[in-house]
């Protein structure tokens, strides 16, 4: 009997317990994604503007002052176009992580409302 009941607090707390260790792991995934994420995007920025210091030291004239103002306005289109390929890589990361931990949520109430069927199958 003593060995029924230890066995039964074992499972109990499995899970329980369950539930937290899945949200933990999830929790670390995304925390990693997104330090990627940002040390990603802080090369490519970085990347960018180093290029455009290094345009702006070989002006050396009118002419070539022209060119690199000119193409200024293709470095603010690849600016503007890299910032909203960042938002949506940032919400499509948001999105799995809050899909995932509903889908935990989901398995931890579904696990919690068949423990009581359980015993009052057996009670039965």
């Amino acid at each position: 009997m003593q060995e029924n009941i230890i066995n039964a607090f074992a499972e109990q707390a499995k899970s329980m317990y369950s539930p937290l260790t899945k949200l933990n792991t999830l929790m670390v995934e995304n925390i990693e994604k997104m330090t990627e994420f940002q040390l990603n995007s802080i090369k490519s920025y970085a990347d960018l503007s180093i290029d455009q210091m290094k345009k702006a030291t070989d002006i050396k004239d009118a002419e070539s002052f022209r060119d690199f103002s000119s193409s200024q306005t293709e470095v603010a289109a690849t600016v503007n176009k890299k910032i909203m390929e960042d938002a949506k890589s940032l919400a499509d990361i948001a999105n799995e992580f809050k899909s995932q931990i509903e889908n935990v949520w989901k398995e931890s109430t579904a696990t919690a409302t068949k423990a009581p069927e359980k015993k009052t199958a057996k009670s039965a």
